[in-house]
């Protein structure tokens, strides 16, 4: 029944290149994030709809239950959703069990070109197998990790002599892992007009993604791989290198050294949280909420400054981000190839920009005048330029899951060492590639 369904739906995208593009009637079904970005892009929809006269409705879902409720959708061939913007992670399973509409047909019908995109997205968001030109998505939401601080806190006299005298170098941006740990001890209890304050708001959730993607923050910069290069899911001697191990290590250091009290299940939105309500000089979080930030009543203007995720061995950061893809269950798919065609145009990419969203056009990221667009727009395209990537195989919600309990496990419950975490998350990965038949 699944396979008959592919195939329908793989001829009722066949049928909809052979149709012109052209002002149609009826309505489609963005599914995605309920964030910021996601109320930009329905208030840019609206021109969508003025243009070709499809409505537009949107089911937005909180974080917190964004990939149960929509991977669940997609595995039982649900039909709520015409277009996908779906993380990263999920290509790889959409492609194989046929979820979503292979584009390539399509791209080649309408003069959409893949080399129009920034290089790193299309790799990211819209290829499976990974590298090779089988599009599946869209780029559509660019996005990495980086670190927003207190500038105002940074630029005070006293506090700028107080730090040189202890650390010997100026209270700035830190340039490496040991400057932003330097930075968090500094401010850790620190009393700052009258209030106690901490050092950063790190990721250290369990449930979902969090924790990976902050200890691989600091695992990328260390030189941490996945795998061998030239030899594909051979792990051994990578994801648990002396790199690795000491990245990790230095990830719970932090956490135990430089976090607020009672940080240890904190994602996206808890630090978002401690750094508006002024408990932190720094958090980590994803570029997609730094425009949010400049328009806080609390921390917005100059009150706040940006900084590209620091280096250590290596310049790395942790990609984020999603392409939007042809749901192939829709039962309006013809419509939804005409929202991408759309969407792909170089002036709604610069009108997405504008309206907060992160474009992944190289129109609107090379132009001379962007990275002065934004306060963090030059630090998004250096991020943008190293990002680096959990798994996107079809089996990733099973990695992902064993290298949650696997870090979470060692930094937050204070069981084991670095070494035994990620000898036993070898194991764990082992174990799933040798059931999916790739070891």
């Amino acid at each position: 029944m699944f396979r008959k369904a592919t195939i329908l739906s793989a001829a009722a995208a066949l049928a909809a290149l052979a149709q012109p593009a052209a002002a149609q009637e009826g309505e489609l079904t963005l599914c995605w994030a309920a964030w910021d970005p996601a109320n930009a892009l329905q208030e840019l929809s609206k021109d969508f709809t003025e243009q070709t006269g499809i409505e537009m409705n949107f089911e937005f879902v909180p974080w917190t239950n964004f990939a149960d409720r929509f991977l669940n959708e997609l595995n039982s061939g649900g039909q709520l959703c015409d277009l996908m913007i779906g993380d990263s992670q999920w290509l790889g399973g959409s492609a194989t069990y046929g979820h979503y509409v292979q584009l390539n047909d399509f791209f080649d019908e309408r003069g959409i070109s893949m080399d129009d995109f920034l290089p790193a997205t299309v790799y990211a968001y819209s290829t499976w197998p990974k590298g090779e030109p089988q599009y599946w998505a869209l780029p559509a939401m660019g996005d990495a990790l980086g670190w927003v601080y207190r500038r105002d806190w940074f630029e005070r006299p006293e506090l700028q002599e107080a730090f040189a005298a202890e650390y010997g170098y100026d209270l700035g941006v830190p340039e490496n892992w040991n400057q932003l740990m330097d930075i968090g001890r500094f401010f850790q209890g620190r009393e700052i007009d009258g209030v106690t304050v901490y050092g950063m708001a790190i990721y250290s959730e369990r449930g979902s993604e969090g924790i990976t993607m902050g200890v691989t923050s600091a695992m990328y910069p260390w030189g941490m791989q996945y795998d061998n290069p030239d030899q594909p899911y051979d792990m051994e001697g990578y994801v648990n290198s002396p790199e690795a191990v000491e990245a990790l290590e230095f990830y719970k250091e932090l956490y135990e050294c430089c976090t607020p009290p009672g940080h240890s299940d904190a994602y996206m939105v808890a630090n978002l949280d401690a750094y508006r309500s002024g408990q932190v000089a720094m958090q980590m979080n994803w570029f997609a909420f730094f425009p949010g930030i400049l328009k806080d009543d609390n921390v917005g203007g100059d009150v706040s400054g940006f900084f590209v995720n620091p280096s250590q061995n290596v310049e790395a950061s942790v990609l984020g981000g999603q392409g939007i893809s042809v749901v192939s269950y829709s039962d309006n798919i013809d419509q939804a190839l005409e929202y991408i065609e759309w969407f792909a145009q170089p002036d709604v990419q610069q009108q997405w920009w504008e309206l907060g969203g992160y474009s992944c056009h190289r129109a609107v990221l090379e132009d001379p005048s962007f990275p002065d667009s934004q306060p963090f727009a030059g630090d998004f395209l250096v991020a943008m330029s190293q990002v680096q990537d959990f798994w996107q195989e079809p089996t990733y919600a099973e990695l992902l899951q064993a290298m949650q309990k696997r870090v979470h496990d060692y930094v937050v419950a204070n069981e084991g060492t670095a070494q035994e975490a990620l000898d036993q998350l070898l194991e764990d990965w082992t174990y799933t590639f040798e059931d999916d038949g790739k070891l």
